[in-house]
């Protein structure tokens, strides 16, 4: 049956136009894109494809057939080539507040955690963080419970009436005009009617993935295997981390989101879930890439000064998982949702990991040199500090840490291990149980360094600085108090306080001793007479104690300001009257005879004066200024 003439002018005059924009056969056509012309010249094409996939279908011209296969062919070919053109031309690098997760807060301070000496074994502490670091990663983020996530931008001003399913963190931007949206989509159309839908996917996904690895060097995600990361000195991963997390945010709740729309703007309805397959061709490579930093992250060698890292990547992720599973929705997207899963799960193993291997180190630090004038230890400040830091992860850690510390037990008999049992501390979390277990250890370590000093009386001035230190840190931290409890602290407190009696009784009972009467007297009687030979001797021999109590303990160091000034107080307290008393009844028999200066050396007010100069940790004068006569 011959066709209907018009319909045949129709087909004809439709190859015409097809054959007139044949790049292969026309120079003009190859200089020149379609789409870039006048409307009527876009139309009259897509009108011309149109025409020619009709009369495919059409029974009535199947002689004709090749002649429209070879058409469309030639058709396809040409919108293959304005697809990649508009995607190319119309695609421009985000400006920078683009790139800003409007749900950020600032990034929580990994402040220095003590100072680190050569001989422990305990690996540095982070670096401080500074006022650069938030004025370059103002976007980053530790907890989702920080701030509220917002939606701080009404989808309407990106020029899109809608936003698709979403969470109120993400913020999809309009990536490609409306306009060249619309004849995306109208080109996208007719190559998946004609069966072109694997080149179309092709390239729309290389155009899209040009896109946004652009995106992702301005946000400085860099192109690194597993292998390259792990490889890399830890400070430089710490630094890439907060940069991490600050582009993670930003992929997830904008980019990805933004490319998910812009498929679905281009593709959706048009059959075989194409908007899905042009969705994952661009997005695969780049999520992939994304998520194997954190993932090389949380298999790396675990050691304590990690954790807060490690912790700040579990918080990121953890708060983006809500978000990955909207915009990974399909089931084609499948693997990216079950990869940030298993990131998280592995984060949250090496973090519990960390916390045990960092109770061990505690545990077996090993430096043996006593610390001069019997100060705080920098294992003491490293682990306060260190714990403190821990406390201020309370919420995260509280779900982390689900097991009880393996803690020695007072029957064991181990001589290496501490003990302490977990029945007096009922109520507690397993976290603040091992928070508890660190200190125990920490003080059972110290306990061990304080024995290496030759003077009694500074082996227990070391233990007070520290446990005062311990218990002052506590104080000072209203989330780590609250999970060590007041009983404890009670315990600590008072630990430090007989540490400060068995002090005194070391260096003042042996000085305070001089200062009695007994073996003075002489004749038997308490009142007949006093031995001033005996008498003599007595106050040569407070004074070379008092010298050398004074001189030793001058260089030795409290450094808490309140407690070396209640140790003083409480040091004169015992010596002035104690003096007072015996100069009171013995200055006469002295100074009735010769040379009274060489025996009473000092007045009550040069003791006084001399007690000031305990425990400043610097040398004082060899004598003692004399009293004035």
């Amino acid at each position: 049956m011959e066709p209907p003439e018009n319909d045949a002018v129709t087909v004809a005059s439709a190859e015409k136009i097809i054959l007139r924009w044949d790049s292969t056969a026309s120079e003009d056509a190859r200089d020149r894109m379609i789409f870039d012309g006048d409307r009527y010249e876009i139309d009259k094409y897509l009108q011309a494809v149109d025409e020619i996939q009709r009369s495919m279908e059409s029974a009535s011209i199947s002689d004709d057939s090749a002649k429209a296969n070879s058409a469309i062919q030639i058709a396809m070919a040409r919108l293959e080539d304005e697809f990649r053109n508009i995607l190319i031309a119309q695609t421009s690098p985000l400006e920078a507040d683009t790139l800003t997760d409007p749900s950020s807060c600032s990034f929580r301070s990994t402040a220095s955690i003590g100072s680190s000496d050569s001989h422990l074994s305990l690996p540095p502490p982070p670096p401080p963080h500074t006022e650069e670091d938030d004025f370059t990663e103002t976007s980053s983020s530790t907890h989702a419970s920080d701030t509220p996530r917002r939606k701080e931008f009404d989808h309407q001003e990106s020029g899109s009436s809608t936003s698709y399913r979403s969470t109120n963190s993400i913020r999809e931007i309009d990536l490609i005009p409306p306009e060249a949206i619309c004849d995306l989509r109208s080109i996208a159309e007719r190559m998946i009617a004609a069966g072109y839908l694997r080149e179309c996917v092709q390239v729309y996904g290389s155009a899209r993935k040009s896109a946004v690895e652009a995106n992702f060097r301005s946000l400085g995600i860099e192109k690194l295997s597993i292998g390259e990361i792990q490889r890399l000195e830890w400070e430089s991963l710490e630094t890439k981390i907060r940069r991490w997390i600050r582009a993670a945010k930003v992929c997830v709740r904008i980019l990805f989101a933004s490319e998910k729309r812009l498929c679905e703007q281009i593709f959706e309805g048009l059959g075989t879930a194409s908007d899905d397959a042009c969705f994952m061709e661009t997005i695969k490579g780049p999520a992939v890439q994304l998520f194997n930093f954190a993932e090389a992250i949380s298999i790396s060698r675990r050691s304590p000064e990690k954790l807060f890292k490690i912790l700040d990547l579990h918080d990121a992720l953890s708060d983006l998982l809500p978000d990955i599973e909207v915009v990974f929705e399909s089931k084609s997207s499948e693997s990216i949702r079950v990869q940030a899963v298993e990131i998280l799960s592995r984060l949250a193993e090496a973090a519990r990991g960390i916390l045990s291997e960092f109770e061990n180190a505690v545990l077996r630090e090993p430096s043996k040199v006593p610390v001069p004038g019997g100060t705080i230890h920098p294992l003491t400040r490293y682990v306060m500090n260190y714990i403190s830091l821990i406390s201020d992860y309370k919420q995260t850690l509280i779900e982390l840490i689900v097991s009880k510390p393996s803690t020695g037990s007072r029957y064991s008999g181990d001589p290496n291990t501490p003990d302490m049992d977990l029945t007096e501390f009922e109520g507690k979390t397993p976290l603040a149980l091992h928070l508890i277990w660190i200190i125990v250890i920490l003080q059972f370590n110290l306990d061990a360094k304080s024995k290496h000093y030759k003077d009694a009386s500074l082996s227990h001035l070391f233990m007070m600085n520290n446990v005062h230190y311990i218990v002052q840190k506590i104080k000072g931290s209203p989330e780590l108090r609250e999970m060590i409890g007041d009983d404890y602290l009670k315990r600590l407190t008072g630990k430090f306080r007989l540490a400060a009696t068995n002090y005194q009784r070391s260096t003042w009972v042996r000085v305070l001793y001089c200062l009695r009467d007994e073996g003075l007297h002489v004749s038997g009687s308490f009142s007949s007479g006093v031995s001033k030979s005996a008498l003599r001797e007595r106050f040569k021999t407070f004074n070379a104690m008092f010298e050398e109590v004074h001189r030793t303990q001058a260089t030795w160091l409290v450094p808490d300001v309140q407690l070396r000034e209640e140790l003083r107080i409480s040091v004169s307290e015992k010596l002035i009257p104690a003096y007072r008393s015996f100069l009171g009844r013995f200055r006469s028999h002295i100074e009735s005879g010769r040379h009274p200066e060489n025996y009473i050396k000092y007045s009550v007010e040069d003791l006084e004066n001399a007690v000031l100069d305990f425990f400043e940790g610097y040398p004082v004068s060899q004598h003692l200024r004399r009293r004035s006569q």
